[in-house]
Order: structure tokens, then sequence, then C-alpha cells
């Protein structure tokens, strides 16, 4: 993680930065699924409580960050970025890790289980999972779809708190979002 590449949106009247920063992150998952090898995470600088902000910035070698940006992945998006080259991360950096909270918040999905796996009719489920049982955490998030599975989800992520020292993974401690549960980024 001693490089970083920031890339920042720029909304405008047709598009807002919630939906450019959506249109990032989906293209970014699917060019980390072809990489394939976990080694690049990524942080929201801009983030607060409520938004991710505008700002991503991808994590790695010099030679991940290099083959990740030889893919022609933001095909259709320069318009709408501002990309850094890749740079050195500053001695000065602290470390936090980013990872994704995953919450109950789809009711219909919840019922669908319930009903294969008790053999329940759909307003049996309906009855025991009402519409209220859903769960969203209070941290700013992103609509993306799963290129496994094309399903529609929110992506709430998580900056933890700000260390000194980083937190190394195994191999591949990155996930296809370039999240991780275990390892850390550099925060500057």
């Amino acid at each position: 993680m001693n490089h970083y590449i920031d890339m920042c949106v720029r909304p405008d009247e047709d598009f807002p930065a919630s939906q450019l920063m959506g249109a990032l992150v989906i293209r970014l998952h699917r060019a980390l699924v072809a990489h394939g090898a976990g080694d690049i995470g990524v942080s929201f600088p801009e983030h607060n409580a409520q938004r991710l902000g505008n700002r991503l910035r991808l994590h790695g070698s010099q030679q991940a960050l290099a083959a990740l940006m030889a893919q022609d992945w933001l095909k259709g998006m320069r318009d709408h970025l501002d990309l850094s080259p890749a740079s050195p991360v500053p001695t000065h950096a602290r470390h936090r890790q980013v990872k994704r909270v995953q919450t109950q918040s789809s009711p219909e999905r919840l019922r669908r289980r319930l009903m294969k796996r008790h053999n329940l009719t759909e307003a049996q489920a309906a009855e025991r999972i009402p519409d209220t049982a859903a769960q969203l955490a209070a941290l700013p998030s992103v609509w993306v779809r799963s290129s496994s599975t094309g399903q529609a989800f929110r992506l709430f992520i998580q900056h933890g708190p700000l260390s000194e020292e980083p937190i190394s993974g195994a191999t591949g401690a990155f996930n296809a979002y370039g999240l991780s549960q275990g390892a850390s980024i550099p925060w500057f």
C-alpha cells in the first residue's frame, strides 16, 4: 500500500455526485473482479456520516495500480472524473480500516428465505417479517449491483478509527470492492 490514485467525481446538473460515485464504484468492482489479486484497497477521504463524498482513493503497490489502470474500466466515466497519477503515500500517513457493514435491509429477501426454509406462504412470511424489520446502518453508502448475482443493494462503508501502525492482512486481504475486514489503508 505504498502508492495511491485519487479519483474525484465532477457532478453537474445531469449527474449528481451520488450517482457518479455509484457508477464509479460499480465499474471499480468489475475491474477488481477481473484483476483478481485482492491487493488494492479503497477509501473515501471526503466521507462524513451521511455521504461518501466526491473522492475515491485507490491504495496499492505501484505495480498493482498500474495493472488495474491498464484495464479499460473507466470508459464513459473519464469526462466526469479528475484522476491523479499514481503517487507515493506521504510518510506522515496514519492508517485505518475501511470495511463493508452488512445489514438486514431487505425484508423481501428475508421473507423469501423464510418461505424457502420453512415452507411458509407469502402471507405467513409477511406476518413474521414486516416491512418495519428493515435495518439501515447510519453509515454512508452507495447503491451497487453485484457482478456475480446481479442483485442491486446498498453498500454501507465504515471508516474505522485512526492508527499509527498499519494492519497488514493476508495475501488477497481486500475484496472485490477494495474493502477489508482485517487490513488497513494509509490515511492522509
